[in-house]
């Protein structure tokens, strides 16, 4: 694959993310690692919403949510997901299909504890994707789980982690004329061998 040169060499899709994200962190202004999840439900309705990816992994990527959300339950359902990254600032997009598992041991317990207070009493307190009263109503039940919970608020049960583990990962980028460059890594199982294929644009 020699074409795969410049900001597409390597031979490890998780290293050339990294590389891409750390690009990113000094070029965008918000939330470089920001990423479109899409998920289906029961009816094999698309859904779609922004969430922050935490963690690239060797062989997966990572983010957090409330495990009784819509998108928690529909990840659990479907068992997949999919996900796109885009920077304009460097006219470059990452995509990735894959299969999902929990994270909720120790990994998901240091990341909520390095979370601010607040967020973390935020997390105990949303009934996220469900009905809300009223703003006022969301308040009081922050203040009745700073009462509960105190200062320092544990990993509530419902909340933790998600890993993609990709089957496929395409890196874009924005060429002239809309002659787009693509490389699309794909493999049959998780601990099948890559490989990598140019797309047309």
């Amino acid at each position: 694959m020699s074409e795969r040169s410049g900001i597409f060499a390597g031979e490890d899709p998780f290293a050339l993310v990294r590389a891409w994200m750390a690009e990113a962190e000094r070029a965008e202004i918000n939330d470089p690692n920001a990423i479109a999840l899409a998920t289906v439900d029961r009816d094999g309705l698309p859904n779609a919403r922004m969430v922050l990816l935490k963690d690239v992994e060797d062989d997966g990527f990572v983010f957090y949510t409330n495990y009784e959300s819509a998108k928690a339950q529909e990840i659990d359902s479907a068992g997949k997901a999919a996900f796109v990254m885009h920077w304009k600032a460097l006219r470059r997009q990452i995509r990735v299909r894959g299969l999902t598992e929990r994270e909720d041991g120790p990994q998901a317990d240091g990341y909520f504890a390095s979370r601010s207070r607040k967020s973390r009493l935020g997390a105990w307190a949303s009934r996220q994707s469900r009905p809300l009263a009223s703003r006022a109503a969301l308040m009081a039940e922050v203040a009745r789980v700073t009462a509960e919970h105190g200062m320092n608020p544990p990993r509530p049960p419902f909340w933790g982690g998600f890993r993609i583990r990709p089957l496929e990962i395409e890196f874009w980028a924005d060429g002239a004329f809309r002659l787009h460059d693509r490389f699309r890594w794909r493999r049959e199982a998780i601990d099948s061998s890559w490989k990598i294929d140019r797309l047309n644009p």
